[in-house]
């Protein structure tokens, strides 16, 4: 795959060890939605190296002293329906007081291509750093389509994460939204003729949610 200046493939050995237990298609339904919130949130403190602090006064025991800490209502998190629903919670865990969003979209399964369906977002989103999650970024197609969404309502400081990325869906959002960062716990192989990535996990949203 060509390399692109936006996008972030990690490589830390914690979240390949929970990446081969997600994979596993004799992994249960509670400990698949635990590890994803768990790559989540160490996603999370990767993607925000470059989060904007500002200074604040804190009294220690001691004394009084400047340190530096992320603004309140600075954050917001969008999931793709249905199955980034499961990721917000890793979110949640560094950022708690994050604002909710949510973006429906469904994939043709002839065209392969999104259809968006639902879309409601906080007031004031568009000053917020936001997070737009799915766990599986196959065709690009639904990430595209969300991130223009998001930009249509003025949102300007956006990253996209996701925790299985294909070549094909990587290099689509990387050259559609070349302003918005990618970051993905895993490249794999390739999507197969039904647009699921290999070796992939399965359908994220029937392991989550117990709908298989």
């Amino acid at each position: 795959m060509k390399k692109y200046s936006n996008v972030f493939v990690f490589d830390h050995p914690l979240i390949k060890h929970k990446v081969a237990i997600l994979r596993d298609k004799h992994t249960g339904m509670k400990e698949f939605r635990e590890l994803v919130e768990e790559i989540t949130t160490m996603m999370t403190y990767e993607s925000m190296r470059d989060v904007k602090l500002v200074p604040v006064q804190v009294e220690t025991p001691l004394e009084t002293t400047t340190q530096y800490k992320v603004p309140e209502e600075s954050v917001a998190i969008v999931p793709i329906l249905r199955a980034g629903l499961g990721m917000v919670n890793g979110v949640h865990k560094v950022f708690p007081t994050a604002r909710v969003g949510h973006i429906g979209m469904y994939r043709d399964e002839e065209t392969l291509e999104p259809q968006e369906y639902y879309c409601k977002l906080p007031d004031g989103i568009e000053n917020k750093t936001v997070f737009l999650v799915d766990p599986m970024l196959a065709t690009g197609g639904s990430a595209c389509d969300a991130l223009d969404a998001l930009k249509k309502r003025g949102c300007k400081n956006i990253k996209f994460m996701a925790i299985i990325g294909a070549p094909e869906g990587v290099s689509r959002v990387a050259e559609a939204h070349p302003d918005v960062p990618v970051y993905v716990s895993t490249l794999d192989r390739q999507l197969n003729e039904n647009g699921y990535i290999l070796p992939g996990l399965g359908d994220a949203g029937d392991r989550l949610f117990g709908t298989k």
